[in-house]
């Protein structure tokens, strides 16, 4: 389906908590590999891994990786955009000049929202389709959340914790393949609860 060619690619982080935040001291479950973090979205620290998800401009997930939660987004994002080039539209959690820099030698245009206290070269307008444009991303965490399950750590080591966000990934991949199968448009690929589920 062409998705790592696409002029545009989007990124995001979402948390995967291990248990839950006052349980973390004594949890045995991922022992030295989960960490503590900070979901800004939800205002919550929470103890376990972070998940960074890469999808082109249509939701097809293009790239994954799992972190422990202490990792920043930026640092994780190296690993994701390497079969990429264009465009990458991402939050305030990949602002950075340096980054930004190392994106462009990599040959990554990318853009980022601005602080309140930053002037924003983008036009108005346009800053408006690239939030719009950024949204996806979000719809396809709520997907795989809701739809998956995929913010729920139900493993005990980490093969199968990724061996089963694997299995996510693929599900929702599939199921945006069969809905282009069907000929349905492209607003309705992300609709894939009534072809697969998990």
């Amino acid at each position: 389906m062409g998705a790592f060619d696409r002029p545009v690619h989007i990124i995001d982080g979402f948390p995967l908590p291990v248990c839950l935040f006052k349980r973390a001291k004594g949890c045995a479950r991922f022992k030295g590999q989960a960490d503590y973090g900070f979901c800004a979205a939800k205002s919550e620290t929470y103890y376990g891994f972070k998940g960074h998800l890469l999808v082109d401009e249509i939701g097809i997930v293009t790239g994954f990786t799992l972190t422990p939660a202490s990792v920043s987004e930026r640092e994780a994002a190296g690993d994701l955009v390497a079969p990429i080039t264009g465009y990458l539209l991402g939050d305030k959690g990949y602002l950075g000049t340096e980054f930004k820099q190392e994106m462009k030698r990599e040959g990554i245009e990318m853009i980022t929202p601005v602080r309140a206290n930053m002037d924003d070269p983008v036009p108005k307008e346009t800053r408006k389709c690239i939030n719009a444009k950024r949204r996806l991303i979000e719809t396809v965490i709520g997907q795989l959340a809701g739809q998956f399950a995929i913010e729920k750590c139900w493993a005990r080591d980490m093969w199968h914790l990724s061996n089963r966000i694997a299995r996510k990934l693929l599900a929702h991949t599939l199921g945006i393949f069969a809905n282009f199968k069907q000929g349905k448009k492209q607003r309705d690929w992300l609709q894939q609860t009534l072809v697969i589920g998990c």
